[in-house]
């Protein structure tokens, strides 16, 4: 567990932590529903006020100090308490927002989400006016697609807890099967039951679900349908396997339309494959510096990109981190137009390591940067094309004058 991580997972509440849940469908939960795909719907005006809320995080913000994390876990089991509580507590305590502990049962099912699979009931859920949450997708064969459940039903209630008001994090959580009052352990397993209330017009009915094993789809691509056209290719998040199916769908594309890479609401993932995904578009060259602990790196390309294909990238607030890096690094390589609204800004480099009760912790050690050496974090990325309102069609214009790669 040497290698850097920047996979985000939302901070639930603790005991004697202050790590808070935030932004509506970050990974973890998001991948128990697919939330992250409609969070492109209202990110950029919810970014101004979580940037508020948690302050600008700059390279010298807070960070957790590793030794005072082990330090205080070994004290805590040699007391005959809990180690990773008392990690957590240090966490919390050293204001990063970024680092956080996991209990081996947490890490095992963290490991899981990066292999693209979660244990959930197939919905994609938002919120709509009044605080109200609805039905934005739901996974074809999965068991509320089985129980009959389309989109735009409303989500009145899981588990008998109103939804309303709610963030979609804590709903999402909840239809997950994970413990919300800062309980320890793992999300409730497959086959757990959880009850949903739901409206459909002048309709009210509830209905009980099994959660089961569910594999996401990271990459959607869709292809014009006659020869001419862009490809348009969606990456929910980087997990493993992303970087091979942008390829795939790289070598696919339609040379007469480019290809629209569609980022928005991308929570990031790891960095070997936003990398990766970053070579099926570059001939090699670097992609992004980072600094561990004082030490500086860099990771680069791999050679053989297809570096004519027109290329434009589609960016919102709700894209983050690794997503960040990869629409960065694009930008400044003068590879893609970049259109949207302005990223997140979190740009920091997490490693993990284990405690001595087997617990993970994962710690903030450094942060990344542009080919043309920009901090990610705190600032995110500016469009070449700052779009508000009707972003796609926008990127798709722009896209149509960039030419052929022919």
């Amino acid at each position: 567990m040497s290698g850097p991580c920047s996979y985000d997972r939302p901070r639930r509440i603790r005991r004697g932590a202050a790590l808070t849940l935030f932004l509506a469908g970050v990974l973890a939960t998001g991948a128990a529903t697919g939330t992250w795909s409609d969070r492109a719907e209202g990110a950029a005006q919810r970014t101004a006020r979580d940037r508020t809320a948690f302050g600008a995080h700059t390279p010298e913000s807070a960070t957790a100090d590793r030794a005072a994390v082990e330090r205080a876990a070994s004290e805590a089991i040699a007391d005959g308490k809990s180690g990773a509580q008392a990690a957590a507590d240090v966490v919390s305590r050293s204001g990063d927002r970024w680092s956080t502990i996991y209990t081996p049962g947490e890490f095992e099912d963290f490991q899981e989400q990066l292999d693209g699979a979660y244990v959930g009931v197939g919905l994609w859920v938002r919120q709509v006016a009044g605080g109200r949450t609805e039905v934005s997708r739901v996974q074809p064969g999965g068991p509320a697609a089985r129980a009959g459940i389309a989109v735009g039903d409303r989500l009145r209630a899981v588990d008998g807890l109103t939804t309303r008001g709610r963030p979609v994090t804590e709903i999402v959580a909840r239809l997950r099967g994970d413990v919300p009052d800062g309980s320890w352990g793992r999300a409730a397993g497959a086959g757990t039951p959880v009850e949903l209330d739901l409206q459909r017009g002048a309709r009210h009915w509830t209905t009980t679900l099994h959660r089961t094993r569910l594999r996401t789809r990271n990459v959607v691509t869709d292809r014009p349908a006659g020869a001419h056209g862009p490809t348009r290719v969606k990456i929910a998040a980087f997990a493993k396997g992303t970087g091979d199916a942008v390829r795939r769908a790289v070598r696919r594309a339609s040379p007469h339309g480019g290809l629209l890479l569609d980022l928005r609401g991308n929570t990031g993932g790891l960095v070997t494959e936003a990398v990766a995904t970053a070579s099926a578009f570059l001939d090699g060259g670097l992609v992004t510096t980072y600094d561990v602990r004082g030490s500086q790196r860099a990771l680069y390309a791999e050679r053989g990109g297809n570096t004519r294909l027109p290329l434009v990238v589609l960016v919102d607030g709700g894209t983050m981190s690794a997503a960040e890096l990869l629409a960065g690094a694009l930008q400044d390589r003068g590879r893609a137009v970049v259109v949207g609204s302005p990223t997140f800004g979190k740009g920091s480099v997490q490693m993990p390591s284990e405690l001595p009760d087997g617990s993970v912790a994962e710690l903030t050690v450094g942060h990344y940067r542009t080919p043309s050496g920009r901090t990610v974090d705190g600032a995110g990325i500016t469009p070449d094309l700052v779009v508000e309102d009707h972003a796609e069609k926008r990127a798709r214009t722009v896209l149509s004058g960039l030419g052929t790669g022919a």
